[in-house]
């Protein structure tokens, strides 16, 4: 009989988890702002965030695959976040925010690509409904990014980190209720080594093409609200769409189960690269237009949300068992954390070259890349 399914401990975790990152991502660099640093101190802090992205999630996977009781990582991952995470109560000076920072971002980013894996490993055939779950994290994130700004309005923008501790504590008591389905501790001989794997040229591509696709988001992370005010767009207006960039998110997260039987992973995730040129395109050259903003912001349905459910899918099949673990790792070591560095270089490189414009075109240009190697990306079964 198979095991039935958690689905309340598993959108819990990911309603938790990502209102730290609505918490953290639109206002953690204010608060940095406010403690007095620099624009190049600002930044270091947090490229350390990024960077923790490119070693903690696969070495996590490696201690991870040699458990025989994987959720134990992932206990003290979350954990150790919200421990580590105390630290910015105290620290004040440069070389301690860099210190705490390091440790918080390597245990935040270590646990959400192993809840990944653990989530698939529930899931099992019925992974395509994946989009049901992961759309809690996306209304966590929408919840705390709107709700945040008018309390750190009312409270003050340093009690920052007072505010969001709470959530990560409720993280980690929510991590402790989840565990792995007992099929996932029985070793499985038939499963591929991961050099096979990793040594097939479709994986290759795919792994490449998710790096590339974080890289083209490295404009609207960085330069995206700067962007649209420097058209004429007041604050509400662009708080307004990114709130409708996160609302068609959850959305499409909802409808993918009912899109995943049907299509092929590779053929959706052709379609939103090929959508997210033309939303980049938009940005760049006509960011003057609210009418063609929201629009722009509409496709992030599928830039994100349905790309998102599709890797998910593709990670699935490539990397079985528990290679997933393996698969989670590379692809947000890749993804978010080799991406989201070589993302925001490129976004101030061109930034300082030609504004906006240049910046939203060379994410445009880089998706086009990734389109062009998605169009060669096989099957999993060849």
């Amino acid at each position: 009989m198979p095991n039935p399914l958690p689905y309340w401990r598993l959108a819990s975790f990911y309603f938790w988890y990502f209102t730290i990152i609505g918490g953290f991502s639109p206002y953690f660099a204010r608060w940095l702002h406010g403690l007095g640093l620099s624009g190049f101190a600002i930044g270091t802090v947090m490229a350390l965030w990024y960077g923790t992205r490119i070693v903690s999630p696969p070495a996590w996977s490696v201690l991870t695959s040699r458990s025989v009781a994987p959720e134990r990582w992932l206990h003290l991952g979350a954990v150790a976040a919200a421990l580590s995470f105390a630290g910015f109560l105290f620290a004040r000076d440069y070389v301690a925010l860099l210190l705490v920072m390091c440790a918080f971002g390597f245990f935040a980013n270590a646990i959400m690509p192993q809840f990944e894996a653990l989530t698939l490993s529930w899931l099992g055939e019925q992974r395509s409904q994946y989009g049901r779950i992961r759309a809690w994290g996306s209304l966590g994130f929408l919840l705390v990014a709107a709700g945040y700004g008018p309390l750190l309005d009312r409270i003050g923008p340093m009690q920052l980190p007072s505010v969001m501790l709470p959530l990560l504590t409720a993280t980690a008591l929510v991590a402790l209720l989840n565990h792995y389905p007992p099929q996932a501790h029985v070793a499985d001989p038939s499963l591929p080594r991961l050099r096979d794997v990793l040594a097939r040229p479709a994986v290759r591509r795919f792994l490449l093409m998710v790096l590339l696709m974080q890289t083209a988001f490295g404009p609207f992370y960085v330069f995206y609200t700067i962007h649209l005010g420097n058209h004429g767009h007041r604050g509400d207006v662009i708080g307004l769409l990114w709130g409708l960039g996160v609302m068609a998110e959850i959305l499409v997260f909802l409808w993918m189960p009912r899109v995943l039987p049907r299509i092929d992973a590779g053929r959706i995730l052709q379609v939103c690269l090929a959508v997210t040129v033309l939303r980049w395109s938009l940005v760049a050259l006509f960011p003057q237009s609210l009418s063609l903003m929201l629009a722009a912001q509409l496709l992030h349905a599928l830039s994100f949300g349905a790309f998102h459910a599709a890797c998910m899918q593709r990670i699935a099949e490539f990397f079985p068992g528990r290679l997933g673990q393996h698969g989670q790792g590379l692809l947000y070591g890749l993804s978010s954390g080799g991406g989201g560095v070589l993302g925001a270089l490129m976004a101030g490189g061109l930034w300082q070259y030609g504004a906006g414009q240049a910046a939203f075109l060379g994410g445009a240009s880089v998706c086009l890349i990734a389109w062009l190697l998605a169009r060669h990306e096989g099957r999993p079964t060849r």
